[in-house]
Order: C-alpha cells, then structure tokens, then sequence
C-alpha cells in the first residue's frame, strides 16, 4: 500500500460494504415483496417470519458494527490520551470531542500538540483536522 494520506485513509471492505450489503438490501426488499404478495393467501405465516427474520438479520448487522466502532474509538481515545501524555505530561484537553480526537490520531507528532489545542480552542471538524495534517501519520491496523 502507498503512503496513507486524507485522499485514501478511508477503507472500504468490499465483502461486507458493497456485496455483504447489497444482498441484504435485497433479501430485504424480497422477503417485503414475498409478504405482499402473501396477503390473504395460505403462505402469510411463512411470507411473516421471513420478513421477521430478514429485519432481525439487518439489526445484528447493524448493531455488530456499531459495537466495533465503539470498541474502536475507545482503543483511539485511550491511545492518543497516551500519546499526549507521553510527549507533555498531561492527558489530552477535555474540550475534545472523539471525533476530533479521530482526526487527530492521524497527525505527526510534530504537529499533534498543536492541533490539539487548536481543535479543542476552536472546535475544529474531523475532516479539518485531517486536511490540515502535513505529515500523516499511518494507521492501518484499524477494521
């Protein structure tokens, strides 16, 4: 892989983000088609549990991925609290939100006090933070 920069941090798994998807938008849409076409007739309990399913199956999905996200941007926060701490001998500034904190995480440690403090000052976006970074720093061992 090439040098990790704004233009191609983000990271598209294409099993889950394009076919994993897709399949389930169109279970979806089937088993919905399946129960309207069941109405009034001998498979309505069968065309039910389908759709029942097909929903459930979109929640876990859904739900699995949210949970990882979580997990992640706990690992994030405490990593570059320990970071900060390291370089100055106190935790990073209250005032950072986790997003902010994200876009941070990927800044040199040159520049990593600096657009803290300014992210926390001035309530910098993420995706500012990121397009102000001159010196990215990797992270590819995130899912």
């Amino acid at each position: 892989m090439s040098d990790q920069s704004y233009s191609n941090h983000g990271r598209m798994v294409t099993g889950y983000h394009k076919v994993g998807f897709t399949l389930l938008a169109l279970t979806l849409i089937g088993a919905g088609w399946n129960l309207w076409i069941s109405v009034g007739g001998p498979n309505l309990k069968n065309a039910i549990l389908i759709l029942t399913l097909t929903v459930v199956l979109v929640l876990v999905g859904y739900y699995a991925r949210i949970f990882a996200l979580k997990a992640q941007d706990r690992a994030i926060r405490a990593e570059e609290n320990l970071r900060h701490y390291v370089q100055h001998g106190k935790l990073l500034p209250a005032a950072l939100t986790m997003r902010q904190i994200i876009g941070i995480r990927f800044a040199s440690d040159d520049e990593f006090q600096a657009l803290a403090a300014d992210a926390a000052e001035k309530g910098t976006s993420e995706d500012d933070i990121k397009k102000s970074i001159k010196n990215w720093k990797a992270d590819t061992y995130r899912v």
